[in-house]
Formats: C-alpha cells, sequence, structure tokens
C-alpha cells in the first residue's frame, strides 16, 4: 500500500499543521472543512508558518511555494473519492467522529485508509461504524504539528498489520517519530499528561500554592519547559475536560476525576489562551 493524495479533515490549529507537513512531505493534500472561511484560516496559519521558515532562512522561497501548491482547499466530503489516506482532525467528539467516519466509508475507494487525529477517544469505536474497520487507524500527532516529533500510532481491534506498517512507514516521511501504542482511553500521551495537569489544578484549587508557583516548581524542579497550568491554557481547558471525562468514563477510578475548578473555568469560557482567559490571562 502507498500513500500519494491524502485529505485532512479539519482546518484548525491541528488539521492545518497536518495538512502542512504532508505538503513539505511532497504529498498532495486537499484541507477540508465545513466554510471555506474555515480553510482559508487554516491556509493564512501555513503561509505564516513557512513565511517563519523563509525569514529563518530553513527554506526558500520557491520551497514555499512548491508546499503550498500542494495544498488544495476542500469543503465537500466527496473530494475524499480518490484519496489514499484521510487524517480526521475534528472536534473531539465521538458522535461527529464516527458520522464523518460513516460518510467517509462510502466515498473513499476501498483500498484507502481511515485515520483519526483523536487524543483520547477508542480507535475500535470509530471504526465500528465503518464496513472496513481493519482500515481504521488513530494517528496521533502532537501540538505545535510542525514543530513536535511524535506521532501515537493506535491500532484498533481489527487495524490490519499491512495498514499500520504503512502508516508507521508513512509517518517517518514526514519527519516524525512513529509509536505504536494499544487502544486504551488516552493511549499513552494523555493518561499520563492529563492526570497530571488535573493534580496541577486540584493543588490550586485546594490552596496549597499559588499558579506561579505550582508551575515554577514542575518548571524547575522536574525540568519541565513548560509549567502545567500555562500547558493547560495552551491546550485549551475544555479540550482537557473532555479528556479527563473520557478516562474516568472509560476507566471508571475516580483517580481520574476533574478537579470542580476545571469545570468552574469551562463552564465560565475561560477556556485559555485561545479566549484570553484561562488560569493566566492573555492579551
Amino acid at each position: 500500500m502507498s500513500v500519494k493524495k491524502l485529505m485532512v479533515i479539519g482546518a484548525g490549529q491541528m488539521g492545518s499543521g497536518i495538512a502542512q507537513v504532508c505538503a513539505q512531505a511532497g504529498y498532495n493534500v486537499l484541507l477540508n472543512d465545513l466554510k471555506p472561511e474555515f480553510v482559508e484560516k487554516g491556509l493564512g496559519v501555513i503561509s505564516k508558518n513557512l513565511s517563519r521558515n523563509v525569514e529563518k532562512g530553513k527554506m526558500t522561497s520557491e520551497q514555499m511555494e512548491a508546499v503550498l501548491h500542494n495544498i488544495t482547499a476542500s469543503t465537500d466530503l466527496q473530494d475524499a473519492a480518490d484519496v489514499d489516506l484521510v487524517i480526521e482532525a475534528a472536534v473531539e467528539n465521538m458522535d461527529v467522529k464516527q458520522q464523518i467516519f460513516r460518510n467517509l466509508d462510502g466515498i473513499a475507494p476501498a483500498h484507502a485508509i481511515l485515520a483519526s487525529n483523536t487524543s483520547s477517544l477508542p480507535i475500535t469505536e470509530i471504526a465500528a461504524v465503518t464496513n472496513r474497520p481493519e482500515k481504521v487507524i488513530g494517528m496521533h500527532f502532537m501540538n505545535p504539528v510542525p514543530v513536535m516529533k511524535l506521532v501515537e500510532i493506535i491500532r484498533g481491534l481489527a487495524t490490519a498489520d499491512e495498514v499500520y506498517k504503512t502508516i508507521e512507514d508513512m509517518t517517518k516521511t514526514l519527519s516524525k517519530v512513529p509509536v505504536e501504542v494499544n487502544d486504551f482511553p488516552g493511549f499513552v500521551s494523555n493518561r499520563i499528561l492529563m492526570p497530571m495537569i488535573n493534580e496541577a489544578v486540584y493543588t490550586l484549587y485546594e490552596g496549597v500554592a499559588t499558579k506561579e508557583a505550582i508551575d515554577e516548581v514542575m518548571k524547575l524542579g522536574m525540568n519541565h519547559p513548560m509549567g502545567p497550568l500555562t500547558l493547560a491554557d495552551f491546550i485549551g481547558l475544555d479540550t482537557c475536560l473532555y479528556i479527563m471525562e473520557t478516562l474516568h468514563e472509560g476507566f471508571g477510578d475516580d483517580k481520574y476525576r476533574p478537579c470542580p475548578l476545571l469545570r468552574k473555568y469551562v463552564k465560565a469560557g475561560w477556556l485559555g489562551k485561545k479566549t484570553g482567559k484561562g488560569f493566566y490571562e492573555y492579551a
């Protein structure tokens, strides 16, 4: 199996980053979203990222144009009719993802692999709504995609070895490091990271220390590049809450119970950097 043309569904932060690295690796990429303005915004982010690389001397203007030439805007899922791979990077919601995969199953050619960039939802459950569960797999990129090297590759219950190998090889062509993970809630990255962030929120909630002190302890004491509360703001507090709820429901263990303060901030609309306010304020 080989991948030459692919579709990325979702032109937000993750989807645009995935489209960029795929286009840089020479793949023909369809960047799909519900509305033209969403796709245009994603393309604008890609152009901005590439322009920065040109300014820093990491690529030439000609190379930038070649990358942009590899990306085509799409607002119609029917455009997936001739792709080899689809990478879904839509909202982290099981109902939404299942509907996308249900639709794709009837559109994408029989050989096409359907991948999800989900950060916590079961690949097996997503695959179950298709007639090709052996061709469904998880490709969990890290944020920001152009910078971070890791891709968690998640096998569903039915994922074929050949499909896994194709995605593993393709990931390496993106200059990423693929790591094989089995299908459990939160996989590896978020099963470890999110409870740490949640515990940091509890530490603030219980008045153990200020937010600045908590972040400083983890940065200077544990050599983390960013404190957990700052990191939560960058990820999005709504995303953190959703993943903690997925872990809590998936394992049925109260050690994954989301902190009430995290819920309160999300209900207040304080979602972090994207809304200008979370644990910290952003101009």
